[in-house]
């Protein structure tokens, strides 16, 4: 008998989704009534922003499973609206923490597929360790960049977004280096032990989606 939680979380992706972007059609109008013009803005910038991965997926007809594709919506109104709009980042200190684990561990799925469809399965050439390695490096280096860009920000116009500095900076990279090697590490197992791998479904279907980016993968 088929099991059903393939439609379930579907359904949940898309119900998420949905309900982000009413929410961010309700602040933007709240905030011009109220004359919070910051807030209406950030929450127009934050519903442009969730539309950045349809595009890019259409543009380079690439498939990307609705439960990651809500991920992301998510993960960008945490950051951008809860964070900023109604200051999470300074209510709750583990905010930036999960948004720093999270982010690193959808990197670290996406730079070990990256780099897995580039060799396509070819143990010669890349061996499963050797791909996940790449992945890991990737999310870390993502990370890396936003700490970059947060230092630029502040010392450019003098914003806060280190809080503590160097302190801040550190255990972001911590948290990055974490979530990046649970992404990358799903990855190799998913290589070496395929259904027993954690986030197996999520390979798989990307894998089976995308059959021109994994053509000689596929045809083993």
């Amino acid at each position: 008998m088929p099991s059903n939680r393939p439609k379930l979380s579907f359904a949940l992706a898309t119900v998420t989704t949905k309900a982000i972007w009413l929410l961010l059609g309700v602040a933007f109008v709240a905030g011009l009534f109220t004359a919070r013009y910051a807030a209406s803005f950030l929450a127009l910038g934050t519903f442009v922003l969730t539309l950045v991965p349809f595009v890019v997926a259409r543009k380079f007809d690439v498939y990307v499973p609705r439960r990651f594709m809500a991920a992301i919506i998510l993960f960008i109104f945490a950051t951008l609206f809860l964070g900023e709009v109604v200051d999470f980042y300074n209510r709750y200190w583990w905010w930036d923490v999960v948004l720093h684990g999270g982010s690193a561990l959808g990197f670290g799925l996406i730079g070990f597929l990256i780099v897995f469809m580039m060799f396509q399965g070819d143990r010669f050439a890349a061996p499963p360790l050797a791909i996940g390695l790449f992945g890991f490096c990737f999310a870390l280096s993502i990370g890396a960049l936003w700490e970059v860009f947060e230092y630029a920000m502040d010392q450019t116009f003098g914003m806060s977004m280190q809080k503590n500095g160097l302190q801040d900076t550190m255990w972001d990279l911590i948290v990055d280096a974490i979530g990046g090697l649970i992404g990358s590490g799903a990855g190799v197992i998913y290589l070496i032990r395929d259904s027993d791998a954690p986030f197996a479904t999520f390979f798989r279907d990307i894998i089976t989606h995308n059959k021109r980016w994994f053509a000689k993968y596929r045809s083993k």
